[in-house]
């Protein structure tokens, strides 16, 4: 997924939300005609669709206020002799609809005041026409208003002829020849440009009041129906085709060009023909297929279809209408809404919302809506004038206030925010950062192997002067150590004569008793379990080499050397300090074995509080076994 980014968009989370089956309109006959037209069409006050009827063609008008099941006998808008094909709406006007007919003929209707379906009369009237246009030979397969033209409706015959009708004069004042049958139009916004799609794939875009196409090239080249919308203001159009694969296609085409931009797009494998539906408000292409439940969106942006989102549903539609920018529902962020045919038996409204919690008016997904004020009359259109209709703002809609009218490149001006005038800078103040103490440095530890038996073995004698000589301040260091782990280094030997050791150990007085190390009160942390493991080893070996150097039998031949040289030398009194001598050393092994003992208890204890190593314990097994030899 790396480098994969979001496009920016508004209407990125834009969503379709259907309508429940009882707020539907239900009970309807929709036209089951083969003739590829959308059977639908809505303004926001109506809906016109094609009518499955007996004795000639009709199709129904449908308030979209009354929702629901609709009765079984309703006023239906006859006068066709053949199948209604085709219907659409006045753009200027909502209660005017126009109709195309298997019948060869073009009718112009207008809907009744108070329209309603449910009505008490015993006998239902049916609506008649206005104004019929006649003058085409052969089927009249589509009908389309100008959307900047007032009253001027284009229709497409299979008689291979385009009219355009001024329906309140009834005639038709200009014609455009066709080569093949029409499949679909539609008009550029100011209403002087009609593009084309034909049997004979070719895509045509005409000059209308010259009578004669202005650029023709190849379309799609798949057998089935091609569609065409003008995408608005942007000089472009869009269409929707079939490959030579029968693979749905989507293609971006500039007048005067002969390929599309960006080569076609494949879409899928379905056999249905795609609808392209366009809304000006959002610059969103919206496609239809026929036979699926889906609808594609697309924002156009950059000369590209960048694709939003699809609304699925199970439910196939064979007929899809759009309802103009301004009809659509302010006070729910709707921003387009759609009414599709399901099962030929009821239609299903489809609201595309783009999901907001604000409750004020949202001006950047609504800007200004073509409203109902043409550019042109019939007359002027027909005379070479050219424009494009005035706009509405849709928040004067929004306030439930009159529509208010605006240029047609008005554009609403950008909200900004008045903030309070920021303060006079104030220089900083620079702070003496305080005095770092120098921080103790800690006493080097020296680490290393224990001593081994042999170096023990030969400084015994040098342990036991030692010992003897520290033993008088022990007593008053005890009190002041802050632990009773201490790191001891290995004591050096030195060279001293065993002669000399033992009229030293003669002459230095008692050992006071071992004292125990007391706890502290100190609260920091226990030493790591190396560190308290060497402790332990220093401490035990200690008091061991004092053991034994005390038994040793060079320090015992220097007592008994010395004895015996005195007993010759002095005769009787050198018997005296040999008794006294044994004394001192009895007392001196009583003081060690004691504190022997005293150290046995502490390993023994240190070894249950803490979790040493193989190496660790292997070492005081060592000491232990040299415990029992010293006391053995």
């Amino acid at each position: 997924m790396a480098g994969r980014f979001v496009r920016a968009s508004k209407y990125r989370h834009v969503f379709g939300k259907p309508t429940r089956k009882e707020f539907c309109y239900d009970n309807l006959h929709v036209s089951r005609n083969a003739w590829d037209t959308n059977l639908v069409k809505a303004n926001p006050e109506y809906l016109s669709v094609n009518w499955e009827s007996s004795g000639g063609g009709a199709f129904a008008v449908i308030p979209v206020n009354e929702r629901g099941k609709i009765p079984d006998q309703i006023p239906l808008f006859r006068g066709h002799t053949a199948a209604v094909l085709d219907t659409d709406w006045n753009p200027f006007n909502d209660r005017i609809v126009a109709s195309a007919s298997d019948d060869a003929r073009v009718f112009v209707w207008q809907v009744p005041d108070n329209f309603t379906l449910h009505t008490d009369a015993e006998e239902i009237v049916d609506v008649t026409p206005v104004s019929k246009l006649q003058g085409h030979s052969r089927k009249v397969g589509q009908v389309l208003f100008n959307p900047a033209a007032e009253n001027i409706l284009a229709s497409a015959s299979g008689d291979l002829n385009i009219k355009l009708w001024d329906i309140t004069t009834g005639q038709a004042s200009l014609a455009l020849k066709q080569p093949d049958i029409v499949q679909s139009l539609s008009w550029d916004p100011s209403g002087s440009l009609l593009v084309t799609t034909s049997r004979d794939k070719r895509i045509r875009v005409w000059d209308v009041r010259q009578e004669s196409p202005v650029h023709d090239f190849s379309g799609h080249p798949g057998a089935k129906n091609s569609r065409v919308v003008w995408l608005g203001g942007h000089n472009r159009f869009a269409t929707t085709g079939f490959s030579r694969m029968s693979e749905r296609q989507l293609a971006l085409w500039e007048p005067g060009q002969g390929e599309p931009i960006g080569g076609f797009s494949t879409l899928d494998s379905i056999s249905g023909v795609l609808m392209p539906f366009w809304d000006e408000g959002s610059n969103c292409l919206y496609l239809a297929g026929k036979g699926d439940g889906n609808i594609r969106y697309y924002e156009y942006e950059n000369d590209k279809f960048e694709f939003l989102s699809e609304y699925k549903s199970a439910d196939p539609q064979r007929g899809l209408a759009f309802v103009p920018r301004r009809g659509v529902n302010v006070h729910e962020n709707e921003i387009m809404r759609a009414y599709k045919t399901v099962n030929d038996s009821y239609i299903e409204p489809i609201s595309f919302t783009v999901p907001r919690r604000a409750e004020t008016f949202q001006s950047d997904i609504y800007p200004p809506a073509v409203g109902l004020k043409p550019a042109v009359s019939a007359k002027d259109w027909l005379s070479g004038k050219t424009g494009v209709p005035a706009k509405i703002d849709l928040e004067s809609v929004y306030d439930g206030n009159a529509p208010v009218e605006v240029p047609s490149d008005y554009k609403p001006p950008a909200t900004t925010t008045t903030s309070a005038p920021a303060p006079a800078p104030v220089s900083p103040v620079k702070a003496t950062p305080p005095k770092k103490e120098p921080e103790p440095t800690p006493a080097p530890v020296r680490s290393g192997p224990p001593p081994s038996v042999n170096d023990q073995k030969q400084s015994i004698s040098t342990m036991a002067n030692k010992f003897q000589d520290d033993d008088e301040e022990s007593s008053d260091d005890d009190d002041a150590e802050s632990t009773s782990f201490e790191e001891t280094g290995r004591p050096q030997p030195r060279s001293v004569t065993v002669a000399a050791a033992a009229p030293a150990a003669a002459t230095k007085s008692p050992i006071t008793p071992y004292k125990p190390p007391q706890a502290t009160s100190n609260t920091s942390s226990p030493p790591p379990p190396a560190a308290a493991a060497s402790a332990i080893a220093s401490k035990a070996s200690t008091p061991a080499a004092s053991r034994t150097s005390t038994f040793s039998p060079s320090a015992a031949a220097a007592p008994s050397s010395s004895s015996v040289n005195g007993n010759s030398s002095s005769g009787g009194g050198g018997s005296g300090d040999i008794a006294d001598t044994l004394a001192k050393l009895m007392t001196l092994v009583q003081s060690q074995n004691g504190k022997i003992d005293s150290l046995a208890s502490e390993v023994e204890g240190l070894k249950k509080r803490l979790q040493l190593s193989s190496e660790q314990s292997e070492r005081i097994r060592q000491l232990e076994l040299e415990l029992e030899e010293a006391r053995s």
